[in-house]
């Protein structure tokens, strides 16, 4: 569905991305882990066009490195940003209507099912985004980012910051997407929470990928885990 290859990104001189390359498959959820610095942000918004890039970005047998950002969420593919970038200024539903890519197609997702999902949105779909707690924040941008119908979903750091209980919710709401025909590319720090939910895992660091494979896989191999994910 997804397929990363020799992809190298930069912040102005600093080189971030050293030929990483990965695939994500059409319906699982794709863990990429790592330590804080070690580049799965920057993966994620190279693939969305926000970073300069080199290399091959292949979405459904289409070259998208290089489009703009619109252009690559307009294909298919969903981003929540580790930021959540609500829309302060404007209710909940506003938000999510906002997140809708056309008024005239009917998506798999409905306002419906987002109040059915989490119904404290529902509660406060009249409530001004920006005075909501963090939890609130997070499962509006999820939700936002739904109403565009993505065929991939890109989520960077879901559960930073958010009660245990509201961490649960989150990876109940992530199987949820993969039932109905969603892809996910999980971008994780909670070794847990990934491996729980996976259906296969990437590590990165220092920018590269240093592992690949299944849950089970990097349950059982101590090195990875000890040299490039444990704080």
């Amino acid at each position: 569905m997804l397929k990363i290859d020799n992809l190298h990104a930069f912040y102005g001189k600093s080189h971030v991305l050293h030929g990483v390359h990965f695939e994500v498959h059409e319906g699982e959820i794709t863990a990429l882990l790592g330590r804080n610095g070690s580049g799965r942000s920057t993966t994620a918004k190279a693939i969305m066009g926000l970073v300069d890039c080199q290399g091959s970005v292949i979405w459904k047998g289409q070259e998208i490195l290089g489009k703009r950002t619109y252009e690559i969420a307009h294909l298919g593919i969903g981003y929540v940003p580790e930021s959540r970038d609500i829309f302060p200024t404007l209710t909940v539903e506003q938000n999510l209507y906002l997140g809708q890519k056309s008024a005239r197609k009917a998506g798999r997702w409905s306002l419906a099912d987002m109040y059915q999902m989490f119904p404290r949105l529902e509660e406060r779909k009249n409530t001004l985004a920006g005075v909501m707690s963090g939890g609130e924040q997070q499962m509006l941008t999820l939700c936002r980012t739904l109403m565009g119908d993505p065929d991939l979903i890109i989520i960077d750091e879901p559960t930073e910051g958010l009660a245990p209980k509201i961490v649960e919710l989150v990876a109940q709401y992530l199987k949820e997407l993969k039932k109905r025909g969603i892809s996910v590319l999980l971008i994780e720090q909670k070794l847990t929470i990934a491996m729980d939910i996976s259906d296969r895992c990437m590590v990165m660091g220092h920018g590269s990928i240093v592992f690949t494979g299944t849950p089970d896989g990097l349950r059982q191999d101590n090195y990875i885990r000890k040299e490039w994910l444990e704080v």
